[in-house]
């Protein structure tokens, strides 16, 4: 059974490690916020000047003033802090996020990434993604793994306009977690459960590398 948007959440939740610091994209990435494990001390930051924000809020604790760059509400751990974009971006720029986990259009074999433009439909603009897949020391992409069409996103290459070239290392899916290789194609990691390695070829467009087994994820 594929998995839903809370499921792929969950699986990217396994991949945060103790001290990290972290920027959620919009869409699935956000929710990753509800799954990390309380024992980890981990910070996450938002572009537009958030850093130390927690899980979503209940309906008691939702404050207007406090939206993530997707302009959702948000809480804030004891010692987080605001500040405006500019540092939050000399933040990025610097280097200074250890991972970022963002959604996406598309994801070609070579790790390059399209999520921010559809040609012919207003975008507001490209918001932080540029400066963040050029600047993450690692980037996961959660994404379905087909287009509501039931096209393939996973992609030899990028038909959309690009975002990153050659950024993307994970990608957490409704289907499967795939890995980029430095010589290009997904390597097929783990595959949801129910969902078997031939309908996940079936899906996959671009190369697909399976060696051996391939497991189950687990999902808590």
């Amino acid at each position: 059974m594929a998995l839903d948007k809370i499921g792929i959440a969950k699986r990217i939740a396994q991949e945060v490690q103790d001290g990290m610091y972290i920027n959620l994209g919009i869409g699935i990435p956000t929710l990753v916020a509800n799954y990390i494990p309380e024992e980890l001390n981990v910070v996450l930051q938002s572009e537009n000047g958030l850093l130390g924000i927690g899980r979503f809020p209940t309906e008691e604790e939702v404050d207007a003033d406090l939206i993530n760059a997707g302009k959702q509400t948000i809480t804030m751990r004891d010692g987080s802090v605001l500040f405006d974009s500019s540092e939050s971006f000399g933040m990025i720029r610097g280097g200074h996020v250890d991972l970022t986990i963002l959604g996406a259009m598309e994801v070609s074999e070579n790790g390059d990434i399209a999520n921010w433009k559809i040609p012919g439909k207003m975008v507001k603009g490209m918001g932080g993604a540029m400066d963040l897949v050029a600047s993450a020391k690692n980037i996961i992409v959660a994404m379905q793994h087909t287009s509501r069409s039931g096209d393939s996103k996973l992609l030899k290459e990028c038909s959309l306009p690009i975002t990153g070239i050659n950024c993307v290392r994970k990608i957490v899916t409704n289907l499967a977690v795939l890995e980029v290789q430095e010589e290009g194609g997904f390597l097929l990691l783990e595959r949801a459960p129910g969902v078997t390695v031939d309908e996940i070829k079936e899906a996959t467009a671009g190369k697909l590398i399976v060696n051996g087994d391939v497991p189950e994820m687990k999902i808590n």
